[in-house]
Formats: structure tokens, sequence, C-alpha cells
């Protein structure tokens, strides 16, 4: 079949080359796509929130099956779009992205269905999130309820800070519309871990557990990212944490969609927080994580062509998922100054060399430029390898970056701490 994948991200290049690899694809298009993915997939450049070049590109190629990488697309409306002119989808409705899309409405929903989560106020006026925020002290989270591209949370360590987040968000300084309602939440003690179901309907099929960095710096340090790197499986993951994350978290969020009439097609992402007082859900997101997928990816011995097709088609109860026991970890270089300015436009050279050194390098943001790869975007590269442990793939990828050529590049050098010292 011809799968159609939307994006152009690191978790797309993942998506795409999996799906190269599927006996039951004969040719994947990726709209708009990058260099990396330009290897596995036939890329036209439509923007991944043109919605009706997207449209259009859909009913010109015709597809068997459209996957929607990013949440922006999904956000927007493009799987009912897709829906409406009879095309399977893997992505879900614009109402069920929803609880990706606004933080508020995932929050309320959390507390309707009783899934654990942090204690929570919602707010638009300033002054009454600085009185939460006094009220309740540091340390704080405060996010934007709207979508920030995996920044829109601070963590803050004193309350002045918070309250500086909480009015610059508002005032639309920081995040434009996305913070025009801020969450304030208490902040949660614990070890994070990344865990994603692909849904259909009432089947909710849980995928390897990984584990993202979302701190710019070595130690979990610095400004929260869209992630610097992720392993799978997750150790703190146990058996009991992944039936809890199940029974507590999946199931429910799905049934209080479905009691408001909100069926669910798609990736359900749950960030969870295992804390000494038992799990509980920090997020939830409506898609591949990214840089989750790239390890994901690399595990799954699935035909994912076919486990994609199956949810998009409601045949997911007939489905297992195969994974390889080795771990993959995923190393993200990023451009100097992410998260904030940085300059674009740089040459990046040896990454023939990196690959030859026992890697896969999934692209995110990059352009071809006369001949040359360049950064176009603050994530660049997710440099990902397998290994029989942590130890041993985080060894493979950081000796394969040593053969990076790229001066305005930088990534951290301790992805896969916290497993290594368990």
């Amino acid at each position: 079949m011809k799968v159609l994948v939307i994006g152009g991200g690191g978790r797309e290049h993942a998506l795409c080359w999996k799906l190269a690899q599927s006996e039951s694809v004969s040719e994947v298009v990726c709209a708009p796509g990058n260099p990396g993915i330009a290897k596995v997939a036939r890329c036209v450049d439509i923007a991944a929130d043109d919605i009706g070049g997207l449209i259009d590109l859909a009913q010109a190629e015709q597809p068997r099956l459209v996957v929607i990488g990013p949440e922006a697309p999904l956000v927007l409306g493009l799987a009912d779009r897709l829906r409406a002119h009879n095309i399977a989808v893997f992505g879900p409705s614009q109402a069920a992205a929803e609880l990706e899309g606004s933080k508020s409405f995932s929050k309320t929903l959390m507390d309707e269905a009783k899934v654990p989560t942090a204690k929570f106020e919602i707010h638009t006026d300033a002054d009454e999130a600085e009185q939460c925020i006094r009220a309740w002290g540091a340390p704080i989270v405060v996010k934007a309820s709207g979508l920030a591209a995996g920044k829109g949370v601070i963590v803050a360590h004193d309350v002045q800070e918070a309250v500086d987040a909480a009015r610059d968000m508002l005032s639309g300084n920081s995040f434009g519309d996305a913070g025009s309602q801020v969450v304030i939440e208490e902040c949660l003690i614990g070890e994070e871990a990344s865990c994603l179901f692909i849904v259909s309907g009432d089947t909710i099929l849980p995928l390897a557990s990984s584990q993202d960095h979302k701190a710019l710096l070595d130690g979990d340090q610095g400004p929260n990212t869209g992630g610097m790197g992720a392993y799978s499986p997750a150790p703190c993951v146990t058996e009991d944490v992944a039936n809890n994350v199940m029974e507590q978290v999946a199931k429910p969020i799905i049934a209080a969609l479905k009691a408001r009439g909100i069926p669910f097609i798609g990736t359900l992402y749950a960030g969870i927080m295992i804390t000494e007082q038992g799990i509980k859900t920090l997020e939830f997101n409506v898609r591949f994580g990214d840089p989750e997928c790239q390890p994901l990816m690399s595990r799954l011995t699935s035909d994912l062509g076919e486990v994609l097709l199956a949810a998009a088609e409601s045949r997911l109860d007939d489905v297992t998922l195969s994974w390889d026991e080795r771990v993959a970890l995923c190393v993200v270089v990023a451009s100097n100054g992410y998260p904030a300015a940085f300059e674009k436009g740089q040459t990046i050279a040896g990454l023939d060399d990196v690959e030859r050194a026992g890697t896969v390098v999934f692209h995110a943001g990059t352009a071809e430029q006369h001949g040359n790869i360049i950064n176009t975007g603050g994530r660049v590269l997710g440099v990902t390898a397998l290994g029989n442990s942590v130890k041993e793939a985080q060894t493979t990828v950081y000796d394969a970056l040593k053969a990076l050529d790229w001066l305005g590049g930088f990534y951290r050098k301790d992805i896969g701490y916290r497993a290594i010292s368990k």
C-alpha cells in the first residue's frame, strides 16, 4: 500500500524509516519531509499546517493510509477533513486532539476521569495567577495551556520566577495565544517516563516504555526543551507501573473522551511522574513523542504499516506488537542557543561517518542547500543506536558523534544516565 506521512521532523523521519521497511508498504510519501526522509520516501513540499494543500495532496495521491505526525495539523482538524474524503487516517480528530492542544481541557478531563495528576488551577487573569502562586509557594510549575512546541512549561524554583513566567505568558509575550490561559500546578518529585499507546476505539495497545530527557543540560539542569534525548525501555517502568498506567490513566481518559462523544484513533502519549505516592500524570500528547519515537521505531519489529492501518480501520484488537530485546538510545543534537534564539543555515558535515559508526541519524531541523545539509531548527538531529544495555547503546552514539563536523551544534553528554545509575 501507499502511505502518506504528514510532517518533517525527527519523529516523522523515524516513522517513514520504519514504514519503508514494512512488507505491507509499497511506497512512502511525506509532506513536507526533510533531507533525511528523502532517502526513504518521496517528499512533497507542502507544510504540515497547510490543511487545504494536504487535502489536495491526499486526493491526488490516493494513499491507502495517512499518518499524521505532528500535533499542529491534528489540532487544526486535518484528520476530520481527510476522513470526510473517505481516506483512512492514523491520528485523532480535532476534538480528541484538544487533549494536547489545551492543557486546561486536559487537566479538567483528568479531574473528571479521576486520573491521578498534580493539584492545579487554571487562570486567565495575571493577578489571580500570582495570588495562587504566592499561596502555594515554590517550587511550582507554570504551563501555557496551548501548543508551545514542548517549551511552554516553566518549573520555577522561586515564587517571583513563577509570577514573572505567568505574567509573561498571559501578556502574550512568551507563547502568543498559547499562553492566553495558564495552568498552575504543584511541582511533583520523582522519575519521569513516557508511556505510549496505540488506540482505536476501546482497544488500547501499549508500546514499549521510554524515558525522555527534557532539560537542556547534563544532570537535568537548565530550561525545558522539546526533548534532548530518549531511550527504550525505561527500567523505572516496571510491570506494576505499566499496569497502573493502563488501568488508572489510559483506560479512564479514553473512556472520558468517549463519554463526551469523542472516539480516539491514534497515539496516546502519557507523560508520567513516578512518585513516592504512586504514578501521577504530567501531560497527554496525541502523537508519537519526539525524541521517544526514534528509539521506539528502532526497537519495533512488527510491520508498522499493518499496525497503523489496523488502528485506522478499527481492527486493532487483532494486533500484537513485537520488539527487539535490545536497548535503543537517541541523542538529540541541537543548534547552539536553543531553546532561545539560534543561528540557522550552518553547514553540517560528517553525517555518513556518524552512521558508519553504527547509528541511524534521524533528521529533524535540516534542509539541503547547494548540496550541503544545513540546520533550520532548534533540535536538528537524533542520533540513535541499539545495544545490549543502555551503556552499550550510549557508548555507540557518543563515539559516533565524534565524527560529526558541525561547530554550531551541541548535545547532552549524559543521555540514559538514570538507567545506567540503576
